[in-house]
C-alpha cells in the first residue's frame, strides 16, 4: 500500500505492515508502531485525548528507533491530518525538524493539509486529495477568486477518514460549501467520531446563527449537548 494513500485513508498502520504480507513476520517495531497508530487514530476521533496521546508517543518512539526521518514524518502527518479533520489547526510543529529529510510526497501532503496550496505539486497528493484540490481550482482558484468547492466534491471520496481530512483542508483554505459540511457531520456521526462531529456541528451552528436561522441553530445546539453528554467524551 502506498504510504501517502495510507495517510489519506487513515491506514498508515496498514502501510507499515503491507510490505511484509506473505513474507516473514514483520519486525517487532513495525508491528508495535502499527498497533499504536491504529489505537491513536481510534482514540483521537473518539475524543479520548489521553489515550490518543499515549498511543501516538508509543508509535513515534517505535518509528524513531529506525532512525528514519521519513517514517517519523509519516506519523506526524497522520496526527496533523486527523487534527485538521477535527478543525484543530496548527502548523504541524512535530514535522518541522523532519521536513528536510522527508520525501517530496510528505512535503506535498503537509502543504495540502496545512493550507499552503500555492507551494505544492498536486501530482504528489493521494488520489482523493488530488481530486479535491483540482475540483476547487487548486492554488489558482484561491488566487483568482474562483468560487468555493462545488457540492459533491467530498461525496466522491468514499473512505470516511480521507473525507474528513479533505474537508479540513478545504475548510482551511475557505473552499467548502454547506452541502459538504452536512456530509462530513453525518460521516462523523455514522462512525461515532465525537471529536470531528463536535467540531463540524460547531461550524453548522455558527453558520445557522449568521443566517438568522434560530430554529436550526437551536437544533444543532441540542445535538451538540447530546454528544457532550456521552460518557466517553473527554474534550473540553
Amino acid at each position: 500500500m502506498n504510504w501517502a494513500r495510507a495517510i489519506a485513508t487513515g491506514s498508515l498502520a496498514l502501510a507499515l505492515l503491507a510490505a511484509c504480507q506473505g513474507g516473514p513476520l514483520p519486525p517487532q517495531w513495525r508491528r508495535d508502531a502499527s498497533a499504536a497508530l491504529d489505537q491513536y487514530r481510534h482514540a483521537w476521533l473518539r475524543g479520548e485525548s489521553r489515550i490518543a496521546e499515549q498511543a501516538f508517543e508509543r508509535a513515534r518512539s517505535e518509528l524513531a528507533s529506525t532512525g528514519s526521518a521519513e517514517l517519523v514524518a509519516r506519523a506526524e502527518l497522520t496526527r496533523c491530518a486527523l487534527q485538521g479533520a477535527s478543525l484543530d489547526f496548527d502548523d504541524c510543529p512535530g514535522l518541522a525538524p523532519l521536513a528536510r529529510d522527508a520525501g517530496a510526497g510528505s512535503r506535498a501532503y503537509s502543504a495540502y493539509i496545512g493550507g499552503r496550496w500555492a507551494e505544492l505539486d498536486p501530482a504528489l497528493l493521494p488520489a482523493p486529495h488530488r481530486m479535491a484540490f483540482t475540483a476547487v481550482g487548486g492554488a489558482n482558484g484561491e488566487r483568482e477568486g474562483v468560487a468555493p468547492a462545488t457540492p459533491g466534491v467530498l461525496g466522491a471520496i468514499e473512505e470516511p477518514v480521507a473525507r474528513l481530512v479533505a474537508a479540513g483542508a478545504l475548510m482551511r483554505v475557505g473552499k467548502i460549501v454547506p452541502e459538504d459540511i452536512a456530509l462530513v457531520v453525518e460521516t462523523a456521526s455514522a462512525h461515532g467520531w465525537r471529536r470531528p462531529l463536535l467540531a463540524w456541528l460547531g461550524v453548522q451552528e455558527e453558520r445557522a446563527q449568521a443566517a438568522g436561522d434560530a430554529e436550526a441553530a437551536a437544533a444543532i445546539r441540542r445535538r451538540i449537548a447530546l454528544v457532550l453528554g456521552s460518557p466517553k467524551q473527554t474534550q473540553p
